[in-house]
């Protein structure tokens, strides 16, 4: 299993300021899909936050970080057999992932992603 980023889930319900604002810091947008924006360093795309209103997918648990890894499946069983708490099972989304969310002992929701 191989982590691809770790990015922090900013719930925002004024993207355009948030936008404005992570700008000021030197982010750049990179992704935005109305309801959930990414903002990337330009001098190192993996340096990243991302800005939500909602996460569409999961509206009643979003997320509190990401974790992209290069096999999410892997790392689902891996987590299940751990023991972990799974707050949303394994699934394919409509817009290009595969994703499944776990809560961590201190009780934050972690998105765990890849991409197809």
């Amino acid at each position: 299993m191989s982590i691809r980023r770790v990015v922090p889930d900013i719930h925002s319900q004024d993207l355009e300021g948030s936008r404005e604002f992570y700008g000021l810091l030197g982010f750049e947008e990179v992704m935005n899909l109305g309801w959930v924006m990414t903002m990337a360093s330009p001098e190192n795309p993996t340096a990243q936050v991302i800005l939500m209103t909602e996460d569409r997918g999961a509206p009643d648990t979003p997320p509190d970080m990401s974790v992209e890894v290069d096999d999410v499946d892997a790392v689902y069983a891996a987590v299940v057999a751990g023991g972990a708490t799974v707050v949303r099972e394994l699934r394919d989304e409509e817009w290009g992932v595969r994703r499944f969310f776990v809560r961590d002992p201190n009780g934050k929701v972690v998105n765990v992603v890849s991409h197809r």
